[in-house]
C-alpha cells in the first residue's frame, strides 16, 4: 500500500479456522474501552452536606452571574434547588430569574412545573394568574391554566379562566376548545352561547357553518335553520358578499337533503347561483350538479350539467379567445340546449332567451377576428360565420339576419390574399333557397373576377347544371379553360356535358383542342377520355387508331402499346350512324369483331420500340400481355413464338464505384439481344438447351433447360426456390464461363 493502492491478495483459499460475524461483533465489543463517569460522591454527614450545598451553589452563582440572560443557567439553578427540597430557594432564584426576562414563556412554564411537581397547587394557580396577566396572548399558558383547573375538577374556575381568556378574543382553537369541554360536561346550551359569542367575534362562513352543523348535532333542526337564516342575512345579496359566503350555502343545502328536503335545497342551490358569475361559482355548481343527479328529475340534471359545462367553456375562451375549437363546443352546446328545450315544449320566453344566449356566443366567438394574413389562420373562423349563418337561417328562420351575416363576413376576408370558395358557393346558394337567382349569379360573378379559383367554377357550374342553363354552363367551362388550360379534368368535364347533350362533334372538338395543349396537368387522362369516347359514343376504329398511333409518337409508354394491341384485338361497338339506323333498341347491341393479325403488329412494334430505347423491364411487362393475349386468342406456336422471346434472368459482375469490390446483380437477358451481341455463345447455348431437352426426355423430365425459364418482371429471389432449376444454373456457369465474361462487357 506505499502507493495508496489496495493490497494484493495472493492467496484466496478459505482460511482454516472459520470465524462467524456474532464473533466478530463481541470482540469488538470487549475491546472497547469503557467511557469516562464522573465518580459518585457519598456524603456521610450534615457538615459535608452543608459543603456539598455550598460548593454547588457558588457554582451556579458563578455562572448565573457570568450569562445574566441565560434562562437555561437559572432553570438549572432552581431545579437543582427543588431538588435538594429547598423550595424556598427554588422560588427565589425563579423570581430573580423573572426579573431579569418576566417575558421568557419557558420560565413560567418550568416555574409552574416545579411547583406541580412538589404538590403546590395553589402556588402554581398563583403563578398561572400571574403569567396569563403579563401574557394575555400566550396561548401555551392558558391552555396549561385551562388543564391545571380541569385536573382539578375545578369546572367552574376552568370556565372562569376561559371566560378572561375570550375577553382576549384569541383563535379559532381557543373558541373551540372553550366549546369541546362544555361538551365534555354536557352543557350543549352553554356551548351554544359560547357559538354565538365567537360569531359576534369572527363572523366568518366556516364558523356559521360549525355552529349550525352542532344545533344539528343535538337535534336542534330549527335552531340550526336560524343560524343558517341569520347569516344569509348577515352576508346580503350582494355578488361579493354572496361568494364569500358559498360555503354557508352549500353547507345548509346539504343540510336540508339530509333532511329530505329536497325542494328546500334546490332552492337554496338557486338562489345562490343566480346571485354569482359562472366563473366563480364552480364549487357551488360541482355540489348542486351532483345533488341533482340523485334528488333531480331527468331535465334538471340536464340543465344542472349544461350550467356546469358553460362555466367550463367560460373559462377555457376567457384564457384564450382565439381557440375556435373551444368556440364551436360551446356554440353546440347552446345549440343543443336550444333544440331540447324545443323538444321538450317550452314556453315562448324560454325560447327567445335560449336562442339569445346562441346568438350571444356566435357573436362573442366571431369578434376576435385572427391577427394574421395566412389562410390556415382564418379556416376555423371562417366555418364558424358559416354555422352562424345556418343557425339563423334553419333555427330562427331570420333570412335577413342571415343575408347581412354572409355580407360581414365576406367583407371582412382579405379576397387579395386568399380567399374560400366554400363561403361564397354557400352564400349564393342562400340566395337561390331565397329564390333570388340575380342575386346569386352576380355574386359568384364577382367571386369569380375578383379570385379566380377551381373550386369556385367547379360550384358555379354545378349550380348552372342544377338549373339546367347549359348555355350557361358552356360559358362557365370557356372561362375556367381560359383561367387555366392545363387542367386536364376540366376539358374531360367539358366534353362529357357535350356528350350528355348529344353534341358528339362539339365534345370531338374540345376533346382535340385539349390534347392539343402545350402542356397538361394530367395528359393520360385526357388522352385514355378522348380514346374512349371515340370507341364507346363514336364507334370510329380509325380515328382510335389515329389516336393511338399520335400517343405512341408523344409518348411511347409500354401501357400505350399495351392498350393499343388490345384495342386492335378487342371488338368495339357498331360507328354511331349505323347504330341510330337500327330500330330495335331492346336487341342485344352488335359489334365490330378485332383483328388478331393487327394486334400481334401492335404488340411486334411495340417490342421494337422499346428495345431501341433499351427498356428491359418494360419489354418484359409487354411480353407477359402478349402471352396472355396470345393465350386468350392465339394458337400454341403463336404462344411458343412468345415463350421464346421471354427474357431469362442472368447475373452480371461489375466492380462497385464506392466500394471497389466486385459485386452480382440480376438483369433480364433477352435471347434476341443475345443473338446480336453473342452469336457463337448463342449457338453454343442452343445445342446445349438441344442435348438437355434430349436428356430430359430419356429420363421422363420436363426437358426445360433452367437457363431459359422464362423470368416475369418479379424479384430474382423468386425463381431461386425451384432446386432442379438452381442446380442447372450452376451447371451452365461453370461449363460456360465465357458467355458469362461477355455479358459483364
Amino acid at each position: 500500500m506505499q502507493d495508496g493502492r489496495a493490497p494484493r491478495i495472493r492467496n484466496r483459499a478459505p482460511a482454516a479456522i472459520q470465524i462467524t460475524a456474532e464473533q466478530l461483533l463481541r470482540e469488538a465489543q470487549e475491546r472497547q474501552e469503557s467511557t469516562f463517569r464522573a465518580p459518585k460522591q457519598r456524603v456521610e454527614d450534615f457538615e459535608e452536606l452543608h459543603e456539598y450545598r455550598g460548593r454547588k451553589r457558588k457554582e451556579f452563582e458563578e455562572r448565573v452571574r457570568r450569562t445574566r440572560g441565560s434562562i437555561k443557567e437559572w432553570t438549572q439553578y432552581a431545579n437543582w434547588e427543588a431538588s435538594q427540597n429547598e423550595f424556598d430557594r427554588s422560588r427565589s432564584i425563579f423570581e430573580r430569574a423573572l426579573d431579569v426576562d418576566p417575558r421568557s414563556v419557558q420560565l413560567w412554564l418550568s416555574y409552574t412545573e416545579m411547583e406541580l411537581k412538589s404538590r403546590n397547587v395553589q402556588h402554581a394557580r398563583n403563578l398561572f394568574d400571574r403569567a396569563v396577566t403579563l401574557l394575555p396572548r400566550v396561548d401555551q399558558l392558558w391552555y396549561k391554566y385551562v388543564y391545571l383547573e380541569e385536573l382539578l375538577q375545578n369546572v367552574p374556575g376552568a370556565r372562569q379562566v376561559f371566560e378572561r381568556w375570550m375577553q382576549w378574543e384569541p383563535d379559532d382553537k381557543a373558541w373551540q376548545a372553550y366549546i369541546k369541554m362544555e361538551e365534555r360536561y354536557d352543557e350543549a346550551d352553554r356551548a351554544s352561547v359560547i357559538y354565538e359569542r365567537w360569531i359576534a367575534v369572527r363572523p366568518d362562513p366556516r364558523v356559521w357553518v360549525k355552529w349550525a352543523k352542532f344545533e344539528e348535532e343535538r337535534g336542534k333542526l330549527d335552531k340550526a335553520r336560524e343560524v343558517f337564516q341569520t347569516a344569509l342575512q348577515f352576508f346580503g345579496d350582494e355578488e361579493e358578499q354572496v361568494e364569500k359566503a358559498q360555503a354557508v350555502f352549500n353547507a345548509f343545502a346539504k343540510m336540508e337533503t339530509r333532511l329530505k328536503e329536497y325542494e328546500r335545497a334546490r332552492v337554496i342551490y338557486k338562489f345562490a347561483l343566480s346571485r354569482l358569475p359562472r366563473s366563480k361559482s364552480a364549487n357551488l355548481y360541482a355540489a348542486y350538479t351532483k345533488f341533482e343527479k340523485q334528488h333531480g328529475t331527468r331535465s334538471i340534471v340536464e340543465s344542472t350539467v349544461l350550467g356546469k359545462r358553460r362555466i367550463q367553456y367560460e373559462d377555457e375562451v376567457s384564457q384564450d379567445g382565439r381557440n375556435y375549437d373551444v368556440w364551436f363546443d360551446y356554440v353546440r352546446l347552446e345549440e343543443g340546449a336550444l333544440r331540447t328545450l324545443r323538444e321538450e315544449g317550452g314556453t315562448k320566453e324560454e325560447e327567445d332567451a335560449a336562442m339569445e344566449r346562441v346568438r350571444d356566443v356566435y357573436e362573442r366567438a366571431v369578434a376576435h377576428v385572427p391577427p394574421g394574413q395566412e389562410k390556415r389562420h382564418w379556416r376555423r373562423y371562417v366555418f364558424l360565420w358559416l354555422e352562424y349563418a345556418l343557425f339563423e337561417e334553419i333555427e330562427t328562420k331570420d333570412y335577413d339576419r342571415a343575408r347581412q351575416i354572409y355580407r360581414t363576413v365576406l367583407n371582412l376576408v382579405p379576397h387579395k390574399q386568399f380567399t374560400f370558395a366554400k363561403l361564397w358557393i354557400m352564400a349564393a346558394r342562400f340566395e337561390i333557397r331565397q329564390l333570388d337567382l340575380t342575386a346569386a349569379r352576380k355574386m359568384l360573378g364577382t367571386a369569380i373576377g375578383m379570385c379566380p379559383k377551381e373550386s369556385l367554377f367547379k360550384g358555379y357550374i354545378q349550380l348552372e347544371m342544377d338549373l339546367r342553363e347549359f348555355d350557361r354552363v358552356r360559358t362557365l367551362y370557356e372561362k375556367y379553360l381560359e383561367y387555366d388550360p392545363t387542367n386536364s379534368a376540366a376539358w374531360i368535364k367539358y366534353a362529357e356535358l357535350e356528350t350528355a347533350l348529344e353534341d358528339f362533334t362539339r365534345a370531338e372538338a374540345i376533346f382535340e383542342l385539349g390534347v392539343s395543349q402545350a402542356s397538361l396537368s394530367m395528359p393520360e387522362i385526357l388522352w385514355k377520355a378522348y380514346i374512349d369516347f371515340e370507341v364507346d359514343e363514336q364507334g370510329d376504329r380509325e380515328k382510335t387508331r389515329s389516336l393511338y398511333e399520335r400517343l405512341v409518337i408523344l409518348s411511347g409508354h409500354h401501357k400505350v402499346w399495351i392498350s393499343y394491341a388490345e384495342f386492335e384485338g378487342s371488338s368495339i361497338p357498331l360507328p354511331r350512324a349505323m347504330r341510330e339506323e337500327e330500330e330495335d333498341e331492346d336487341a342485344e347491341p352488335r359489334v365490330v369483331a378485332g383483328n388478331q393479325e393487327l394486334a400481334r403488329q401492335v404488340f411486334e412494334r411495340g417490342y421494337k420500340d422499346l428495345k431501341v430505347k433499351g427498356l428491359k423491364a418494360e419489354r418484359a411487362a409487354l411480353l407477359e400481355s402478349w402471352k396472355a393475349f396470345e393465350q386468350e386468342h392465339g394458337s400454341e406456336s403463336d404462344i411458343a413464338n412468345v415463350e421464346g422471346m421471354m427474357p431469362i434472368i442472368g447475373r452480371k459482375q461489375h466492380v462497385d464505384k464506392e466500394t471497389g469490390q466486385v459485386v452480382e446483380d440480376w438483369e433480364l437477358v433477352f435471347a434476341d439481344d443475345e443473338r446480336e451481341a453473342n452469336p457463337r455463345s448463342f449457338k453454343f447455348l442452343q445445342m446445349a438447351h438441344a442435348w438437355k431437352h434430349s436428356q430430359a426426355k430419356k429420363s421422363g423430365g420436363t426437358g426445360i433447360l433452367s437457363g431459359f425459364t422464362p423470368a416475369t418482371t418479379s424479384a430474382p429471389e423468386s425463381t431461386q426456390n425451384d432446386d432442379v432449376r438452381m442446380e442447372d444454373r450452376r451447371e451452365r456457369d461453370d461449363s460456360h464461363s465465357d458467355v458469362a465474361s461477355s455479358d459483364g462487357e
